[in-house]
């Protein structure tokens, strides 16, 4: 699977964008450097080297192009050396993870589906791509992980993953099948964030 040059081109900021938000992370649990490097490469990467290994695609796309690797690194010298910056600016990040969060959905989706899964294994794929770098860096600081406990996040991507399997299926052109499963993505993101929408959540006494 090939994908788009744009849609590269936004897959690889949204690594960037990630690596940053997981840097980020580590600062304010006051890591040192390597910390904080470790936790830009993981969560930029963490979901497509877990996917990837998953459906045997290997050496992983991450490790084949070093590129991924690269803008991660980036992001964690961003967040060591301007911090303070980045947080003023935080809606900006949070803006453009939604748009990485599609992008990333989308991509995992099509790797999935290229790889002969099935509409659960596709939409697993988009999900574990979006969402498992984040998940490890939680774990890691001693987190519950946030695509489990706040907002609409994981279940934006595996709604994408979804509408890309049926976008396959008609079949759409993949350009647009792509990009159509981002915008979903990002767009049910956005309007969680801006709208506070939440899944319910089970009563106890």
């Amino acid at each position: 699977m090939r994908e788009q040059p744009m849609l590269e081109l936004l897959d690889l900021a949204g690594t960037f964008v990630f690596a940053v938000a997981g840097a980020f992370r580590a600062a304010r649990h006051d890591l040192d450097l390597l910390g904080i490097m470790v936790l830009a490469v993981i969560t930029g990467v963490g979901g497509g080297l877990i996917r990837d290994m998953l459906i045997g695609a290997t050496p992983a796309a991450a490790l084949q192009d070093e590129r991924y690797l690269t803008v991660c690194a980036l992001g964690g010298i961003l967040v060591f050396f301007a911090a303070p910056h980045v947080e003023a600016r935080w809606r900006v990040v949070m803006l453009a993870d939604a748009i990485g969060l599609g992008v990333f959905a989308a991509v995992g989706a099509a790797k999935g589906l290229a790889f002969g899964l099935g509409p659960i294994g596709v939409v697993i794929m988009a999900a574990l791509t979006a969402t498992g770098g984040g998940v490890i860096r939680d774990l890691l600081v001693q987190e519950i992980p946030a695509v489990i406990r706040n907002d609409f996040y994981a279940t934006a991507a595996l709604i994408g993953g979804g509408v890309y399997f049926l976008l396959a299926r008609i079949p759409a052109p993949e350009a647009v099948t792509l990009w159509t499963a981002a915008v979903v993505t990002t767009g049910a993101r956005l309007f969680a964030m801006y709208r506070g929408v939440n899944l319910p959540r089970a009563r106890t006494r």
